[in-house]
């Protein structure tokens, strides 16, 4: 549904993205995430079309971006998305129907259903004097009036307090469900976690990591062992009656079992814990540092 191939976006003498590649299968949901800086909007945007990229090439939807018809393929919602403050949203999103030349029947059963499921109330108030959150509805549905097979959205609930940002997360994952593809970017990577298929890690304009969360983990996490035993031992923490150490093998899960035998006490519970996606990236970004680092040439020794 989206192919992106070797994309390089170049400002002067500044490569803001450089050999991104990577595709979008119909109906996934494809998070990139990284930290400020690193290249997610420009992607994003070379993927609506709406920048060229300096070299590489994207398609979506069996179109090049840019492309009339894949415009109409396509929603799309940037992190900042100023709306027209005059008008309400019942008005704004019919001026959009009209551009994506949805017949107002149509336009209206979409807009109802829409506003229904994002549960917007107070639609016929001037979006000006609308809340922050009720604002963001409104641009997402705005980004389904042409009913589009692909959207790509960019950090679809920053700024907004959890209540609404919860609601927009679950949305996007009902979107998802219904066989929407979608790509976005979060800082917050629990909801990427959430409700990603496959993820992507930019640093400093490059995909540094990506696949699915059990890929990422096993490439750049780690797994602890939570073992509980009736007996406290060497480096153990009395917890709920019990004691608890934390390693990171399974031999070290057998020791701990002997350990405990041999004081005359057994282990009682064992809980496996992978790495969260936030670590993941971390773990990546230190990989990068110490990459760079090595890299950096050193200074010679004073004689």
């Amino acid at each position: 549904m989206i192919e992106a191939r070797d994309l390089r976006k170049e400002y002067g003498d500044f490569a803001a993205v450089e050999g991104s590649t990577f595709s979008v299968e119909q109906g996934e949901v494809f998070g990139i995430v990284g930290p400020n800086g690193a290249g997610k909007t420009t992607t994003l945007k070379m993927l609506a079309g709406l920048i060229e990229p300096t070299e590489g090439s994207v398609s979506v939807a069996g179109y090049d971006a840019g492309e009339t018809e894949m415009r109409y393929r396509l929603g799309f919602l940037p992190e900042e998305s100023p709306l027209y403050e005059e008008m309400t949203a019942q008005t704004y999103l019919h001026f959009f129907a009209d551009l994506y030349d949805v017949d107002d029947e149509t336009a209206q059963r979409r807009i109802d259903e829409t506003l229904d499921e994002l549960d917007l109330e107070h639609r016929e108030r001037r979006i000006g004097d609308m809340s922050k959150g009720m604002k963001r509805k409104v641009a997402i549905a705005r980004s389904l009036i042409n009913d589009p097979d692909v959207l790509i959205y960019d950090e679809p609930a920053s700024g907004l307090d959890p209540l609404t940002t919860n609601y927009i997360i679950e949305f996007t994952n009902r979107l998802s469900e219904e066989g929407k593809t979608i790509v976005f970017s979060a800082h917050n990577l629990y909801h990427v976690e959430t409700i990603c298929d496959r993820v992507a890690i930019m640093n400093d304009g490059e995909i540094v990591a990506s696949g699915d969360l059990e890929q990422l983990q096993a490439e750049h996490g780690e797994t602890t062992y939570h073992v509980y035993t009736t007996v406290e031992l060497e480096d153990s923490v009395a917890k709920n009656g019990r004691y608890h150490r934390v390693v990171e093998s399974m031999d070290a899960v057998d020791r701990t079992r002997e350990a405990a035998e041999a004081a005359g006490g057994k282990v009682v519970d064992i809980r496996t814990e992978e790495s969260s996606l936030e670590e993941v990236f971390l773990n990546v970004a230190e990989d990068q540092r110490a990459a760079a680092a090595e890299q950096t040439p050193q200074p010679e020794p004073e004689a």
